[in-house]
């Protein structure tokens, strides 16, 4: 983070998301604004508050993708969820303590495969310990200890230099060849875990988190995870092995005890559809359900204690953004508590033609990159020209305006409609070069006829 200034941030956003520099410019603040408060003494810390996002705007035009963009940049833990999920059953949708325990599932995990990594050159030396032992075993030691206790003597058999010497030399050769790599086609067998239960999950998908959380743990303790043999080649086996010693060096306790602290300082919720939970009519008919809901939500980004799995989790300093497109209700429709936690509020603007042609062009792993390199791999070769862009984004930006308007996602289905038949037809006899030009992109979806653009876009 300390080259990570928001000018650069927003540097970093824009190789992905065209447009929405106010947002953009709150995000990168935020962002900035944690590190800011990580060099700062303890009990200012604590005094700190993130400033939380409320951004509005419809759909499609980026508001997920900076959230998530931002939390990439750092690595932070990062939870998206939909608002309306906690009104599925009136008033007993899943909780929505359920966005806090995904998050520290999400930090766990991270910081997880991070320890994992970093025991990796451990792990790839303990794996191939094990695949030798699995080759050539490791020969039982003839002493008898409970022979010893009693004081029976001892049956040593005489070693035999000669045999000794040999069984250390194959042992020698063979550990050679697996550090070059050279036996990796042949068969060995080794022990698998199987997979446990799925109760777990079941309760999950339920809304059931703190009784899976129970379950799983006393599911662990009373039924040892079982294992089964299999043959497979020494390839695999390598893999699999170094998964297992690398997970065996972790420190399970160090592990969680740093996934709550990330998920605590540096944690990003991003809630979706926020105004789909707005009431509209004071709270009264319909709405008292979604004003339940949003007091649900209060609490937990004012700052609360959760119980997770992995412990307890303080809500206090992690980053809340919310989004919607707030067509018909609109951010004072929520209850003023809660408009009050999100103190920074952004609007984000509807894309234009000239949006729809940068979106193509300029954007890290644009779409016309995506389609080009996919196409190649069945040796067409696609190219896009500046009047075919242009014409690709005009078409977006006229079927949203006529249909739904759904953002920058309409160019995926544009695109789609485009490349249809030569993604079809692929691949050919022989190499193929194909210009994608204003005439081409009129003639695949019948413009040139007259036709109506409803029929060819959704």
């Amino acid at each position: 983070m300390d080259n990570l200034t928001p000018i650069e941030i927003v540097k970093e956003l824009d190789k992905y998301i065209i447009g929405q520099d106010n947002a953009k410019r709150s995000a990168a603040i935020a962002l900035r604004n944690r590190y800011r408060r990580s060099r700062l003494s303890g009990e200012l810390q604590d005094e700190i508050n993130p400033k939380n996002i409320l951004m509005q705007g419809p759909t499609g035009v980026g508001k997920t993708e900076i959230a998530r963009r931002l939390a990439k940049i750092v690595k932070a833990p990062f939870v998206k969820v939909e608002a309306t999920k906690f009104t599925e059953v009136g008033y007993v949708g899943r909780d929505v303590e359920s966005m806090v325990r995904d998050l520290a599932e999400i930090s766990y995990q991270i910081v997880k495969k991070e320890r994992i990594e970093s025991n990796r050159g451990k792990a790839e030396i303990l794996a191939e310990d094990r695949l030798l032992d699995l080759i050539i075993p490791k020969k039982k030691s003839p002493f008898n200890a409970i022979g010893n206790i009693f004081g029976q003597p001892q049956n040593k058999p005489a070693n035999d230099p000669e045999e000794e010497n040999s069984y250390e030399e194959k042992r020698r050769i063979i550990k050679e060849k697996l550090k070059r790599f050279e036996l990796e086609e042949e068969q060995v067998e080794i022990e698998i875990k199987e997979n446990g239960p799925q109760v777990m999950g079941m309760l999950t998908n339920m809304g059931m988190d703190d009784m899976a959380d129970n379950m799983g743990e006393m599911f662990n303790q009373l039924m040892p995870q079982k294992k089964k043999k299999r043959k497979m080649k020494i390839k695999d086996a390598r893999k699999i092995l170094t998964e297992e010693e690398a997970e065996n060096l972790l420190d399970n306790d160090e592990v969680k005890e740093e996934a709550l602290r990330r998920a605590e300082n540096y944690g990003i919720i991003f809630i979706d559809e926020i105004d789909k939970i707005a009431a509209r009519n004071g709270g009264n008919g319909p709405d008292v359900s979604r004003e339940g809901v949003q007091r649900d939500i209060l609490p937990v980004v004012e700052g609360s204690v959760i119980r997770t799995k992995y412990g307890n989790l303080k809500t206090d300093h992690i980053l809340f953004i919310a989004a919607g497109a707030f067509h018909i209700a609109k951010p004072e429709d929520l209850i003023p508590e809660l408009q009050g936690r999100f103190p920074i509020s952004v609007k984000l603007n509807s894309l234009t033609v000239d949006d729809f042609k940068r979106i193509l062009k300029e954007t890290k792993n644009s779409l016309i990159m995506q389609y080009t390199e996919m196409l190649k791999t069945d040796k067409v070769y696609i190219e896009f020209s500046e009047n075919g862009i242009d014409r690709i984004a005009e078409m977006a930006f006229h079927a949203n305006l006529e249909l739904e308007n759904i953002g920058a996602r309409r160019l995926q289905t544009i695109m789609e409609r485009l490349l249809e038949d030569i993604s079809f037809e692929a691949p050919y006899d022989d190499e193929k070069n194909i210009l994608i030009d204003q005439e081409f992109v009129n003639n695949k979806l019948d413009l040139s006829k007259g036709k109506n653009i409803n029929n060819f876009i959704l």
